[in-house]
C-alpha cells in the first residue's frame, strides 16, 4: 500500500496540480472530482457494509442455515439486487451526468467570440506547441502568455497527428484534430506560471511535449506582446553577425523562421524571439547558452526522434550561432 502512495499523489503539487484551480472552470472541475470521489467512497462503504452484514447474518444462522424463517435470505434479496444493484447506481450516474455534462460543461466549453478579449491559436506539432496571436505577428513556441483576469479564446489545431491541449489549473483538455479547430476558454485569476501538457499519445516524444502559460498583469502582457510582434533586431557584435550569416546560409534557415531576415522555414519553431523563452524543446531543457549549444549539435540526445538532425559543427561556428541566437530577445 505504501508503494502505491506516490502514484496516488502524482497529480498533486508541483507545476501541474489538478487540484489547485486558478479559474472558475478549473474550480468546477475540481469540485466535480471531489464529489465523484465522495460518491465512490460512499458506494464502496455501502457495498462493504452489506457484505459484512451478510457475512455476520450468515454466521449467526450457522453453516446449516437453521432458522425459524421458512424462506431465509429471500426477503432482503430483491431490495439488495434491485435497489442497491440497479436503482441506486443509476440514480448516482444520472445525477453525475447532469452535473458534469449539463452544468459544468457550460462553464468549460468554448466561449462565444464576442465574450472574449483575446484569441490565441495553439498548434500542435511533433513534438512542440506553437502559439500565434491573430491580429499581430507574435509567434512563440511552448510558452504562451495571457493577461490575468481576462477571458481568452484558445483555438486549437494541429499540423500532423492528434494532440491534446491541457493546462489542468486553468481548464479541461481539448483535442487538436487535423483539419479542425476546437476552442476552449482560458482564464487565469492569478498572475503565475501554469504548466500544461499534451494529453493524447502522439508518438515517441509525447511525454516531452509540455508547455508553460504565463499569466501576467495586463500592462505587462501588452508590453510583452508588443515586443514579440516586432521583427528581430540585427546583431551588433562581430561574433553574433558571423553567427547570423551561418544561420542564414546554412540548413537552419530552411526549417526555422526569423522575422526581419530571409529565414522563412516552417518545419521547426519560429525563432524570432528565441532568447526571451525560458525553456527549449518542449520544456525538456532550460534555455541557456550551454544547453542551446548542446541542442544544436546533439538534439537527438535530448529528444530522440525529433525532426531536427544533429549538426556536428566546429566549436567556433557553434559559439557564433549561439551568440547570434542569444540576441533574439
Amino acid at each position: 500500500m505504501v508503494a502505491l502512495l506516490p502514484l496516488l499523489l502524482a497529480g498533486c503539487g508541483g507545476y501541474q496540480n489538478t487540484l489547485n484551480p486558478h479559474s472558475h472552470a478549473a474550480g468546477d472541475i475540481t469540485n466535480l472530482f471531489w464529489v465523484m470521489m465522495a460518491v465512490s467512497f460512499g458506494g464502496l462503504a455501502l457495498v462493504t457494509g452489506l457484505l459484512v452484514f451478510a457475512w455476520v447474518r450468515r454466521g449467526r444462522r450457522g453453516i446449516g442455515g437453521d432458522t425459524d424463517d421458512p424462506h431465509p435470505g429471500e426477503k432482503p434479496g430483491w431490495f439488495v439486487v434491485v435497489g442497491m444493484g440497479v436503482v441506486f447506481p443509476l440514480t448516482v450516474i444520472v445525477a453525475l451526468f447532469i452535473v458534469s455534462d449539463w452544468a459544468i460543461i457550460k462553464v468549460t466549453q468554448a466561449p462565444a467570440a464576442s465574450s472574449t478579449a483575446l484569441t490565441v491559436k495553439a498548434v500542435g506539432h511533433q513534438w512542440y506547441w506553437s502559439f500565434r496571436y491573430p491580429g499581430t505577428k507574435a509567434v512563440t513556441a511552448d510558452e504562451m502568455h495571457i493577461p490575468v483576469d481576462t477571458r481568452v479564446n484558445l483555438v486549437a489545431t494541429t499540423v500532423d497527428v492528434i494532440h491534446s491541449f491541457w493546462v489542468p489549473e486553468l481548464n479541461r483538455k481539448i483535442d487538436t484534430i487535423p483539419g479542425q479547430q476546437n476552442r476552449i476558454l482560458l482564464y487565469a485569476n492569478q498572475a503565475d506560471v501554469y504548466r500544461g501538457q499534451c494529453a493524447e499519445y502522439c508518438g515517441l516524444q509525447h511525454a516531452h511535449m509540455g508547455m508553460l502559460v504565463f499569466a501576467q498583469p495586463k500592462a505587462e502582457f501588452r508590453a510583452w506582446l508588443r515586443r514579440q510582434s516586432a521583427p528581430a533586431k540585427p546583431p551588433t557584435t562581430a561574433l553574433a553577425q558571423r553567427g547570423e550569416k551561418i544561420f542564414l546560409d546554412g540548413a537552419c534557415s530552411s526549417c526555422h523562421a526569423i522575422r526581419g531576415t530571409s529565414a522563412k522555414g516552417y518545419v521547426g519553431p519560429d525563432l524570432t524571439h528565441l532568447a526571451s523563452r525560458t525553456m527549449l524543446a518542449g520544456l525538456t531543457i532550460p534555455n541557456t547558452p550551454d544547453y542551446l549549444a548542446r541542442w544544436i549539435t546533439d538534439s537527438q540526445h535530448f529528444k530522440p526522434g525529433n525532426q531536427m538532425p544533429n549538426f556536428p559543427l566546429p566549436q567556433a561556428q557553434v559559439r557564433a550561432l549561439v551568440a547570434y541566437l542569444e540576441t533574439l530577445k
